[in-house]
């Protein structure tokens, strides 16, 4: 199993995030929070480092669906899309965890089905960019 769910686009790294933003909404994930590395680690460490941006995505049905199997499932999530540029060429890549390691790491099988549902979501806006 592979840790992501990704795809590569030859594209601009606004082209990317913009077109990632709408995948994710016609899968219903709405993005809560933004997390911009590449400024950060400027900021606070003056290190240089390419376009690095964290979208914090929810679709609240599937989050609801896990935390009601395991309170403790917030930690794992599938929530975090990384929009990144890739460091050897022009493109972009867009990744997003796989729901699968979910599964896995908390040992529950009560979280199949939402696994299940949250990989074809995000698997769709995935494919959907290329």
């Amino acid at each position: 199993m592979t840790i992501a769910l990704a795809t590569t686009l030859h594209t601009d790294f606004a082209d990317a995030v913009e077109r990632t933003r709408k995948a994710l909404s016609e899968q219903g994930f709405g993005v809560l929070t933004e997390i911009d590395v590449t400024a950060t680690l400027r900021q606070k460490l003056g290190a240089e480092m390419e376009q690095y941006l964290i979208l914090g995505a929810c679709n609240p049905p599937l989050a609801h669906a896990a935390l009601e199997v395991d309170r403790q499932i917030g930690l794992l999530l599938p929530c975090n899309v990384v929009v990144r540029e890739d460091r050897s060429s022009a493109d972009v890549i867009v990744e997003a965890m796989n729901p699968e390691l979910m599964v896995q790491v908390a040992g529950e099988p009560a979280l199949r089905a939402v696994a299940d549902q949250a990989t074809a979501k995000l698997r769709a806006a995935i494919e959907s960019l290329g």
